[in-house]
């Protein structure tokens, strides 16, 4: 039982757990007895923090079958090994050296050390913005709904936004928001700082008290300062750019579909196009038609779906620094040279494998699950099944409007789509293959024409 497996066996567990509690009659809105299939889609989605849906969830799913997708996208978005080790800090036990691996595998962290405090900073992280994500919902959401049902609508949605989840109890996601700047712009940066990175939070956390500390002190000398991470510069700098990049082609793509835009005024057209930007990087809600929009639009949204978040968020996708290490590696060979550099920092061969493993991966997956589910359903439009696709391998969960409609067995391959994005296509292979052996052998150098 290797670390990768304990991983992916765990999130098996919890899904299937959800699984059961969605089926009971006590989780659904009619009193009866849920579909097993509706159950375990909606389990995985919710626990792959996805958003993709087969039911309405408003009204298909009671206050308490609301409350479990709500509590699986909270322990999918903190990730299995996180909730666990938390739950061994409430009950006082100490890590031992198999936990701290895995955290430090869960994490991707370079380091065990600190493990406990790097456990505690990400639930107090995530409390704090979905406290702060309610109270902002609920100046918009208690006034028109009343106290009690704007209250658990900012509770679910502030959870399911922070989570990058998708998950929606209105039955058109927020199109019926979305000239509604306080909900757009809050959900929106709820979505963009859960899926850029704890670490990246941290780090921004760091500058902020150093800088105020240095205004209040400024006449003793500064001792020391902060130095952002590699990390802190790719993530950021790779998610600005998406967020810019994708606003301005969604909204010139598609500025003259009025089945998307509608009447809406120029500041709603950029709003609205901005939140989609936002969303289409693994969140999953919708301030516009999906289904109405062209094809150059939705093929657009599959390639920002396809890259996702940042290592260390909720969200999925192949992650923005996986897309700057090979950027950079085709930079480096277009102008020559043998060394790939990221702000003046060498980049490690194994970690350029390591993204040329993960895209070769995600797109064997892609391809593979596009393949079958066009053989299970060859009525669909290919570019519908292919955005189905990306949008769970990505656990994206925005979708052109088949969700509802395919087969059972196009229903089972998203789901295990959704899984194998969930934890990871590297993490899987490890779980079924095993840790790697070293080995002292070496074989010669050997030159191969490429390209």
């Amino acid at each position: 039982m290797t670390v990768a497996r304990t991983i992916c066996l765990g999130f098996i567990a919890v899904i299937l757990l959800g699984a059961i509690l969605l089926t009971m009659p006590f989780s659904t809105g009619n009193g009866n007895w849920n579909d097993p299939i509706v159950a375990l889609f909606t389990s995985t989605s919710a626990v792959c923090v996805t958003g993709l849906a087969v039911v309405d969830t408003g009204t298909e799913f009671s206050f308490l079958g609301q409350l479990f997708i709500a509590l699986l996208a909270q322990i999918g978005g903190l990730g299995y090994m996180t909730t666990t080790t938390f739950l061994i800090l409430l009950i006082g036990r100490k890590f031992d050296l198999r936990q701290k691996v895995a955290i430090q595998q869960a994490l991707d962290r370079p380091g065990m050390s600190g493990s406990s405090q790097i456990i505690r900073s990400i639930i107090a992280t995530t409390l704090l913005f979905e406290l702060t994500g309610v109270f902002l919902l609920m100046i918009a959401f208690v006034p028109e709904k009343g106290w009690q049902e704007g209250t658990w609508l900012a509770i679910f949605h502030s959870v399911s936004a922070w989570n990058n989840a998708g998950f929606s109890l209105f039955k058109d996601n927020l199109i019926g928001y979305q000239s509604s700047p306080l909900v757009i712009i809050t959900i929106g940066c709820l979505i963009i700082f859960g899926g850029i990175g704890y670490q990246v939070i941290l780090d921004m956390y760091l500058w902020l008290r150093d800088s105020f500390s240095y205004q209040r002190n400024r006449i003793i000398k500064k001792t020391s300062c902060l130095i952002f991470s590699l990390d802190f510069k790719v993530a950021t700098s790779t998610t600005l750019i998406l967020l810019v990049l994708g606003t301005i082609a969604i909204f010139f793509i598609e500025i003259r579909n009025d089945s998307v835009f509608g009447k809406l005024s120029l500041s709603d057209k950029i709003l609205a196009a901005w939140f989609q930007s936002v969303s289409t990087r693994t969140a999953g809600f919708n301030s516009i038609d999906i289904g109405k929009m062209t094809n150059a639009g939705l093929f657009i949204m599959i390639a920002l779906m396809f890259i996702g978040a940042s290592p260390g968020g909720t969200g999925g996708g192949i992650k923005t620094t996986t897309l700057r290490v090979l950027t950079s590696c085709t930079k480096a060979i277009l102008q020559g040279k043998e060394q790939v550099l990221l702000y003046n920092r060498k980049i490690a061969i194994s970690l350029i494998l390591k993204a040329v493993g993960v895209v070769f991966g995600s797109l064997a997956t892609v391809i593979v699950a596009t393949v079958l589910i066009s053989i299970t359903d060859p009525t669909l439009a290919f570019i519908q099944i292919l955005f189905e696709v990306v949008s769970a391998f990505g656990t994206v969960g925005l979708s052109t409007g088949i969700t509802a409609t395919v087969s059972t067995a196009a229903k089972l391959i998203l789901i295990l789509t959704m899984y194998i994005g969930r934890v990871g296509i590297l993490l899987l292979m490890s779980s079924i293959l095993g840790d790697p052996r070293p080995s002292r052998i070496h074989y010669p150098e050997e030159n191969l024409l490429v390209g």
